[in-house]
């Protein structure tokens, strides 16, 4: 039940074209582009699905050192706008033991101002033991 500290985010124009400048895409997509973005029926260019996993994967790994993430899915609700406030949070929902490591699933999601959970997930890490 214990909270991860959330991250707070504006992903800006600027972030989503370094990111999809790392990728090589040459060509106006609909993350860079806002005509093409509303020509697909979307409300503006859009932050890529891979941009919001790192920022739920960074969500874990800032909140302890300690922790290894080992897995993460997600579920992409709705499209995250560029240059909108968001909210990433998460919390601790179980704990176990597996092959003789220490682990814990935590519910991760993406909130705009409003609340609405844009992206939601789950995250499994391992902790280090205490001996």
């Amino acid at each position: 039940g214990d909270d991860i500290d959330p991250l707070h985010r504006t992903v800006t124009d600027e972030q989503v074209t370094e990111f999809i400048n790392l990728w090589r895409e040459e060509e106006p997509t609909r993350f860079t582009d806002p005509e093409i973005a509303k020509s697909m029926g979307l409300a503006g260019t859009i932050v890529p699905g891979a941009m919001n996993i790192a920022m739920m994967s960074q969500l874990i790994t800032l909140w302890s050192p300690s922790v290894t993430l080992k897995k993460l899915d997600v579920v992409f609700r709705q499209v995250v706008l560029h240059n909108i406030p968001i909210h990433v949070q998460g919390i601790v929902t179980d704990k176990d033991v597996v092959d003789g490591v220490p682990q814990l699933e935590c519910d991760v999601f993406m909130e705009n101002e409003e609340g609405t959970r844009m992206v939601i997930g789950k995250a499994t890490v391992t902790i280090p033991s205490r001996g």
